[in-house]
């Protein structure tokens, strides 16, 4: 699908993305929302490793397609590789996805896959710290600020480039609640930007 861009004369391709989440999809539902009217970035599809997801019925609510799989799927086999390079996906999200990626799509999508974690990278990164265990940890250890961090993924939990920061104050009397909904309000307020730069190439 082509489009014209403002007054230019050459055409502009559309961005097909396709969202890796695991879980209740407000990150991903915050995505589609973000980019429903665009004409240069499209929410392809969805993609989970549970079948009762609350992501997948916040996606088919967009009439955004839905794919499940399991482990042998991502593992052991092609399956996922030959429905995104089907389907023209250009690039990956991370939204709430606890899965390694395998090696095989880092390679194929090389610096075209990112994900968003709950801290500031590179601490209380890695296998086993997500959602709120991140947020207990950080209040138990006493810091005096969290944020967000979005990176690149390689073969490593958390551990690729990093590509954007966003900082939050921990106030006394802070709890991992309290402190999980500043994080969501970043996340809402900055990933879908920094998505769309990075895939239109605008980062800075």
């Amino acid at each position: 699908m082509y489009y014209k861009f403002f007054n230019h004369p050459y055409l502009v391709k559309m961005k097909k993305i396709a969202i890796f989440a695991s879980g209740s999809g407000t990150n991903a539902e915050n995505i589609i929302k973000y980019f429903a009217n665009s004409q240069l970035v499209k929410v392809e599809m969805v993609l989970s490793n549970k079948i009762d997801a609350l992501v997948l019925d916040k996606a088919r609510n967009y009439n955004i397609d839905t794919f499940v799989f399991n482990k042998s799927d991502f593992y052991e086999s092609d399956t996922l590789m030959h429905i995104l390079l089907d389907r023209k996906i250009n690039n990956v999200v991370l939204a709430g996805f606890l899965w390694l990626i395998p090696d095989k799509l880092i390679n194929q999508f090389r610096n075209r896959i990112i994900n968003i974690h709950p801290a500031l990278l590179p601490k209380y990164g890695g296998k086993g710290m997500f959602g709120m265990k991140v947020h207990e940890a950080i209040i138990q250890n006493g810091e005096k600020e969290s944020g967000i961090s979005i990176h690149y993924v390689n073969e490593h939990y958390d551990e690729g480039e990093l590509i954007f920061k966003a900082k939050c104050d921990i106030e006394t009397g802070e709890t991992p609640e309290s402190l999980a909904n500043k994080i969501h309000a970043l996340e809402y307020k900055y990933f879908p930007e920094i998505i769309e730069k990075w895939v239109l190439d605008k980062l800075d």
